[in-house]
């Protein structure tokens, strides 16, 4: 995968996690190319999230740099309600 995509090494290494393997890199690119939602955090990163039909149809959230194509990070997915929630308690 991080041939395909430009990786952060925080990402390379994150990646590795057991609740992170479960990420496939197609459902990855599928949140940079065509997201669903996306927010821009403050600092400059983007928040993209895409529906994965091969998980019960929950959402995966990925972080890209400014850039616009480096993955800094990928979330396990989770359902809409526990995602907007997550995100929620962000903003507290």
């Amino acid at each position: 995968y991080a041939d395909a995509v430009k990786v952060t090494r925080h990402f390379a290494a994150i990646r590795q996690r057991p609740d992170r393997a479960i990420i496939r890199d197609e459902w990855i690119d599928r949140a940079i190319r065509a997201p669903v939602r996306e927010t821009v955090q403050a600092d400059g990163r983007f928040r993209r999230w895409v529906q994965v039909p091969e998980m019960e149809n929950r959402f995966l959230r990925v972080i890209v740099l400014p850039d616009g194509e480096t993955v800094h990070n990928a979330f396990d997915p989770l359902s809409l309600t526990e995602g907007l929630r997550h995100e929620s308690s962000l903003l507290r």
